[in-house]
């Protein structure tokens, strides 16, 4: 296996005539990673080492990385006037940056462009990430992309959700000594606070459905930026990225445990639209919680008793940051009791172990954090919204309008309650099928199928759950990117991101009575990025017909 492995390696090496002085730093990196012999043949859950990309595909790989670049400034540009920005920009009346304030519909123009040109390119990354190909984009290429794309979205004004402007009037509230998981923010800040301007009408008045680590992290981000905006979103920002940096580090270590490519893994997970658009644009804490719940998942299934602890621990901070990643220790515990022989014995003495780190972790999170258990009260305040997304709330609402069209009354409050309690109630028995399966399922990768059973139960939760966001399909794909080489999956997979990153328009709201606006806006996006494409086609093609270098003498 080892030696078909070389020499395949070998001989795409040579066709190719990849040479360490052609393309730059990305040639050099992927001859170095052309290995003389291959690693990791014949260990189980280790992927076999593919060969480089060629000459032609790393001129492909160098234009769509710009092109994508070239999108993610668009829309950073378009973000200073059709982002999600607070209600008194601060920008305005400067003659630069405060021009896109002034043009909100070409603003919006431009960035529509920069969306679909994100989103066409990472589709065209992903033909060179594609699990089963002879020759792989390399870890360091994938890295430099993540980085060229992501970078104007960090440094732009918000976009997709106004989320951020309620976590900083919440931890003002915080700071400021009072419980954001009793009060809102108009009742302990006023109306007319900077803070409060920005937040969305629906939650000024509602309390915090954060879990208490949040807020010891944004109380510090208040104590540092005060009232202003501009500097607590940046730091907001910076703690998303960091959950990010957590995300790109476990993603590929959990992926070879898995059989999965690293770079596969981190083009699906990481460098997917919805986490460049909502948990790095959007600045939502999901980027924290995930990062901290797959690093947990990768320490704890080191072969170190104390790493079991310490891994338990890091997914307590995550659900201490969002609940909703308490289920992945049960996944864990499925895998470590497999681990330890998988007997109900092992499962029962795994289980204690981390049902004491969880409720030690949560109780000292509370304590240390100075906000108690309010916390507990409010975890079904996001359950306000009726969003249509979620086919439970979708159901009980056209029950209700057709209890309205029959002349039956307008109970449509209840029938949403009684198809939500029976959504959860589905989603909570297909967790536990699926917690039992994980346990017991003895595959040829022992890690696969608990991280695959938790990425599958997450997504059921939330499709079967109250609220569903864009966003919140990312607690299902990002471990399912690492737990299996599916095609059907990753195809349902991409087509599900590249729908739901569409849907969204980037400042975030729902254009009531103006949707002209929206439309024009579109269209001329579309024209731009269809000239675009033209240009990009032609030089695509010319790059194919490319000859390829002599090829290198043979080695000894």
């Amino acid at each position: 296996m080892a030696g078909k492995a070389v020499g395949r390696v070998a001989r795409g090496t040579r066709a190719h005539g990849t040479t360490a002085t052609e393309g730059g730093q990305d040639a050099v990196d992927d001859q170095r990673r052309a290995p003389a012999v291959e690693p990791a043949a014949g260990r189980i859950g280790t992927p076999e080492e593919p060969a480089p990309l060629d000459r032609g595909e790393r001129r492909q790989l160098d234009v769509v990385r710009r092109f994508g670049t070239v999108g993610s400034l668009l829309l950073a540009v378009g973000a200073l006037g059709a982002g999600a920005n607070p209600v008194l920009p601060s920008v305005q009346g400067l003659r630069l940056l405060g021009l896109p304030a002034r043009l909100p519909t070409a603003s919006l123009a431009v960035a529509y462009a920069g969306l679909l040109m994100v989103v066409l390119a990472w589709l065209a990354l992903g033909r060179l990430a594609r699990p089963g190909r002879p020759r792989l984009i390399s870890r360091s290429q994938l890295d430099r992309t993540l980085v060229m794309w992501a970078a104007p979205l960090a440094l732009a004004p918000p976009m997709f959700s106004r989320d951020v402007y309620s976590y900083l009037a919440q931890s003002e509230i915080a700071a400021r000594g009072l419980d954001p998981y009793l009060v809102g923010p108009v009742d302990a800040l006023g109306p007319d606070h900077p803070l409060t301007r920005g937040v969305p009408n629906i939650w000024r008045d509602t309390p915090a459905p954060y879990g208490p680590l949040f807020f010891s992290f944004a109380r510090v981000i208040t104590w540092v930026a005060g009232d202003n905006v501009e500097l607590g979103i940046l730091l907001h920002r910076a703690l998303a990225l960091a959950g990010l940096a957590l995300i790109v580090w476990a993603l590929p270590r959990l992926a070879r445990r898995c059989g999965v490519q690293p770079v596969s893994a981190l083009w699906l997970g990481a460098l997917n639209p919805l986490v460049l658009f909502h948990l790095i644009s959007g600045v939502h804490n999901e980027a924290l919680a995930i990062g901290m719940m797959l690093a947990g998942f990768e320490v704890a299934l080191r072969n170190r008793r104390v790493a079991a602890v310490v891994g338990a621990l890091l997914i307590t901070c995550a659900a201490a940051v969002k609940i909703s990643v308490a289920p992945a220790l049960g996944f864990l515990g499925a895998a470590l009791a497999r681990r330890r022989g998988g007997r109900i014995s092992d499962l029962v003495k795994v289980a204690l172990l981390l049902t004491v780190v969880f409720v030690a972790g949560l109780v000292a999170t509370s304590l240390l954090s100075g906000l108690g258990f309010g916390w507990t009260g409010t975890l079904d305040t996001a359950n306000k919204v009726k969003s249509w997304m979620s086919p439970a709330t979708a159901l009980g609402m056209l029950g209700g309008g057709i209890g309205i069209a029959l002349g039956l009354g307008n109970h449509s409050d209840a029938v949403i309650a009684l198809t939500r309690a029976i959504g959860m109630g589905l989603g909570g028995l297909a967790m536990a099928a699926l917690l039992w399966l994980s346990f017991r399922s003895w595959g040829r990768h022992r890690v696969r199928e608990p991280l695959a059973c938790l990425g599958v139960s997450l997504g059921l939760f939330i499709l079967l759950g109250p609220v569903v966001h864009p966003w919140y399909l990312l607690w299902a794909a990002i471990p399912l990117a690492a737990a299996t080489n599916s095609a059907r999956f990753r195809t349902a997979a991409t087509g599900i991101s590249v729908f739901l990153a569409l849907m969204v328009p980037p400042p975030g709201s729902t254009f009531d009575n103006r949707v002209y606006v929206l439309w024009q806006a579109v269209v001329a996006a579309v024209i731009v990025v269809l000239l675009l494409l033209w240009f990009v086609r032609r030089v695509l093609l010319r790059e194919q017909g490319f000859p390829t270098a002599a090829p290198l003498p043979p080695t000894r």
